[in-house]
Parts: C-alpha cells; sequence; structure tokens
C-alpha cells in the first residue's frame, strides 16, 4: 500500500537531488532510505528512479508518483493547519529580524506562503543590523531572529535551519580566477567588499581571515548584493558570500565562485525562538515553510546533520 510517507521520501529525493542529502533532510541514515525505496519498489513492481545520476532521473513510475506528491502534500500540509485552527493557537504574534542580508531571497517567499497560510498572525520583519536582535528577543519585543551566530541566553531555542557553504567571489581574470581554492593570504593586497555590519557577524573574518592573524589590504561596505557583485565583477575588489547569493552571478559567468580553504567554510543558519513559542502552531508551520522554501529555491545548501 502506498502511504504518505513514500510521497515525502520522493518529494525529498527530488528537491535534494541526492540520497545523502534526502535522508538528511528526513532525518534518516541513507541506508534506511534506500531499504524504504527499495521496499516501495518491491511493491510497484518496478524502479522508481535511475541510481547512480545527477541530476536524479526517475523513472515514468516515479515521475507519476511525484505528480501525485505534488497534488497530495499541499493538501496534507492545509489539513494540518486546518485541524491546528480548530484546537486553537490560530490568532497571533510573528514579529522577526535577520541578521543575513542576503536571506531576503528565500525568506520573502517564506512569507508570502506563511502570510496567505496564517492570516489571523500579525507579521512584522525587521533588519537585525540596527540594533540588537537577540536580547529584543530574549525580553519579548521579537518572537524570532534568523542567524548564524547563536548565542547562549536563557530562555532561547535555536532551530537550525540549513547549512551552507560561504565562498569567496572574483572577477573572472582576478589572480585568483584559477586557484582550486583560497588561503586567507590571498588576501592580503586584496580588497574585501562586505555588507556594512560589524565583523564579528562576517564569517569572513570570524573563521577564516582573523584565525589566520590575516588583514585584507582594504575593506569596502555595500548595503547591495548586486552592486557588490558589479564591482567585483569590475575588478575593484573581492567579496565574502553565501553559496546561494553567489549562484545567481558564478552560474551566468558573471563572476567567479572559490572556495574558502581546501575543505571549505560551511556555517548553519538558525531560527531563534523563545522555549515557550516553540509550541505555537503557526510557529512551527512557519519553520517548515523556511525550511522547504529554503532546500526548493537555494543552491548549496543542505539539511543539518
Amino acid at each position: 500500500m502506498l502511504e504518505i510517507r513514500h510521497l515525502k521520501t520522493l518529494h525529498a529525493l527530488r528537491e535534494a537531488d541526492s540520497l545523502v542529502d534526502a535522508a538528511d533532510r528526513l532525518h534518516l541514515t541513507q541506508s534506511a532510505l534506500s531499504h524504504q525505496f527499495k521496499e516501495l519498489e518491491e511493491r510497484m513492481g518496478m524502479p522508481l528512479f535511475v541510481r547512480k545520476t545527477k541530476p536524479v532521473r526517475f523513472t515514468s513510475a516515479g515521475l507519476r508518483l511525484l505528480q501525485l506528491a505534488d497534488a497530495t502534500l499541499p493538501l496534507l500540509r492545509a489539513a494540518e493547519r486546518d485541524i491546528s485552527r480548530l484546537a486553537g493557537g490560530t490568532a497571533g504574534r510573528l514579529h522577526m529580524a535577520i541578521e543575513c542580508h542576503s536571506c531576503f531571497q528565500w525568506l520573502m517567499p517564506t512569507i508570502d506562503q506563511f502570510r496567505d497560510a496564517w492570516p489571523e498572525v500579525e507579521l512584522d520583519l525587521a533588519s537585525g543590523f540596527s540594533f540588537a536582535p537577540l536580547p529584543a528577543l530574549a525580553r519579548g519585543d521579537l518572537d524570532l531572529v534568523v542567524t548564524s551566530d547563536p548565542v547562549d541566553l536563557a530562555g532561547i531555542t535555536y532551530v537550525p535551519l540549513f547549512t551552507y557553504e560561504a565562498m569567496l567571489a572574483v572577477a573572472n581574470q582576478h589572480r585568483l580566477a584559477s586557484k582550486a581554492y583560497i588561503v586567507p593570504e590571498d588576501l592580503l593586497p586584496e580588497t574585501l567588499i562586505t555588507y556594512p555590519v560589524e565583523r564579528d557577524r562576517l564569517d569572513i573574518f570570524t573563521r577564516f581571515l582573523e584565525p589566520a592573524d590575516i588583514e585584507p589590504a582594504q575593506v569596502r561596505t555595500s548595503e547591495l548584493t548586486v552592486m557588490m557583485m558589479q564591482l567585483v565583477a569590475s575588478g575593484r575588489g573581492v567579496c565574502g558570500m553565501p553559496h546561494w547569493a553567489l549562484h545567481e552571478y558564478s552560474s551566468r559567468g558573471y563572476v567567479k565562485a572559490k572556495r574558502l580553504g581546501e575543505k571549505g567554510l560551511f556555517a548553519t543558519l538558525y531560527a531563534a525562538i523563545r522555549a515557550d513559542m516553540l509550541d505555537a502552531p503557526y510557529m512551527r508551520d512557519f519553520l517548515l515553510t523556511a525550511k522547504d522554501t529554503s532546500f526548493s529555491t537555494l543552491d548549496g545548501v543542505s539539511a543539518v546533520r
């Protein structure tokens, strides 16, 4: 018999594009997920996807089940929301702040979906760069903060959203463009372009340059990602940024994205929430929507292992 979990696993495989990442998103081991697919294929009497293909290539049977998943899973989520409303907890407040300039790319679609599903919830959004959002969260002035820098505060819980890789954007003809990866010393003669925030909020300083005691020749700031990319493409500097924000430009050949360090520089983005808000139905749904949106729209992100 076909079950909801089977549709969810197929959907996750399509979104993740690999068994390893799909297993992470579903909080399963790879062997457990493989066994689940094998069991389903035995029930169906045919394979659902071609092994060892990237991107994953689904068979006709797999595509048909994905059509069913696309039709069924949104209805399931809607029914779960309706039941939550019947149980109470429909109205409330969700005031958010973000400590991440490039997060607007996925946060806006998340908020749009959430607003449609929870019209009774009062929504507000602020940039977390003009004030200290985590203390404001602890005081009750905010209800959620998107951050990559968790701080130990009483009553605050950090829910991991996804893991991402920070990379360096350089011009196509830059001297570093041909390197396999960047080391801190490479940035000694460079102009580093950053968002206008404190250094202790920037991974490229706290986790790459400062541990090596390296200071770039010059630092300049810009508030807009598109302006930063224009400066990089024009040879006016280099820029550290999450892979998902760079992908739009590097995939079109506008700039090159280079790995920071031989093994890469990875970080996790969190939703900071007060512990007393974790069980609110609309908060749980917002977190699910945020994860679904980021996995379906952002390149280079993965589930937290």
